[in-house]
């Protein structure tokens, strides 16, 4: 059977994300998306599918593809197979579809997704028994953190564990570069058969997470001037970003031994945890909040304009008390 890849376009998502965050944190108005242009969704998909398979070769084929994401969301994408690979790659088409309404031409759009998929199809096939052997993989095994009210119905299939109001869920980790990663869901099924504990599970992705995914904190105008050079204002560092290396379900990152006291060390101070979406968290020290309900209300609107209903964590901040070493909802 085929395996999945999944790739979208995430680095302009992440610096649009947080330059949302840190807008409405001093009050101002967050930019207003452009008129949306008159082809429809669904018919754009059909139109970039014809044009990209007209740009593969004789042994590939292109397919449309629909997929249930992290918090049921789901996605329509095209899928690449190869003769003789059994790793599909699937390229979804949301962000293609802003670039699109934004004034890109519609054959520059297949172009890109073309380049995107010479650079992350696979020249072999996986070795589907590997799986199946939990020493083989267990030095691959990692965690994320999910929201669990917005996952019941995944969290109903797979092993996971509670985490305030989120889940930690687990992976085996294929590959991760610039374009994602690639990783496997572990199931009921699968740990079955490896005859392993949910326990036993989250030791080893503790272990793991933290070395195949280091951390980075990173003062927020940094991140922000990376992507917008210009959009970024303010001289004092009032916020910071929590995530790692990869930007790929970063907020895991506050689950890592040590981290958050680390921080309270550095801040010198209590803090709250902005949960700005999976990738990363933000992290403001509590001398600069007034009040928590202004937090709580700013994360829930800049869900709702600015990030990716899949890419949501939860909708209210966290706080951390430095003498209790404690995070709380």
């Amino acid at each position: 059977r085929n395996h999945h890849k999944s790739y979208s376009k995430k680095s302009e998502f992440l610096g649009r994300d947080l330059a949302g965050i840190q807008q409405k944190f001093e009050k101002t108005h967050l930019p207003a998306w452009p008129e949306r242009r008159k082809m429809t969704y669904c018919q754009f998909v059909q139109e970039v599918k014809e044009k990209v398979k007209e740009g593969v070769k004789a042994d590939q084929s292109v397919t449309l593809c629909t997929s249930v994401k992290n918090n049921g969301v789901k996605r329509t994408g095209l899928m690449f197979s190869e003769q003789g690979i059994n790793v599909a790659p699937a390229i979804y088409l949301e962000s293609f579809y802003e670039d699109y309404q934004k004034g890109q031409r519609l054959e520059d759009v297949a172009d890109e997704i073309l380049v995107l998929y010479g650079k992350v199809k696979a020249d072999h096939s996986w070795e589907e028994d590997c799986f199946q052997c939990y020493e083989k993989v267990r030095d691959r095994i990692v965690f994320r953190l999910i929201n669990r009210k917005a996952n019941e119905e995944l969290l109903k299939t797979i092993p996971y564990v509670p985490y305030l109001d989120l889940a930690v869920v687990f992976y085996v980790l294929v590959d991760v570069n610039v374009h994602g990663t690639v990783s496997l869901l572990i199931r009921e099924p699968l740990l079955l058969e490896w005859k392993v504990s949910v326990k036993e599970l989250y030791d080893q992705a503790l272990q793991n997470t933290p070395s195949l995914f280091p951390y980075e904190f990173r003062a927020l105008r940094a991140v922000i001037e990376e992507v917008f050079p210009s959009d970024c204002q303010s001289e004092e560092e009032y916020m910071y970003v929590l995530s790692n290396r990869f930007q790929s379900f970063g907020a895991a990152v506050i689950l890592y031994p040590n981290r958050l006291k680390q921080i309270g060390c550095v801040m010198d101070d209590d803090y709250y945890v902005l949960p700005s979406s999976v990738h990363e968290v933000l992290i403001v020290p509590a001398e600069y909040v007034r009040n928590r309900q202004m937090l709580d209300e700013m994360v829930r609107e800049v869900n709702q304009i600015c990030v990716e209903e899949e890419e949501i964590l939860s909708d209210h901040a966290y706080y951390y008390d430095r003498s209790e070493d404690l995070l709380t909802m």
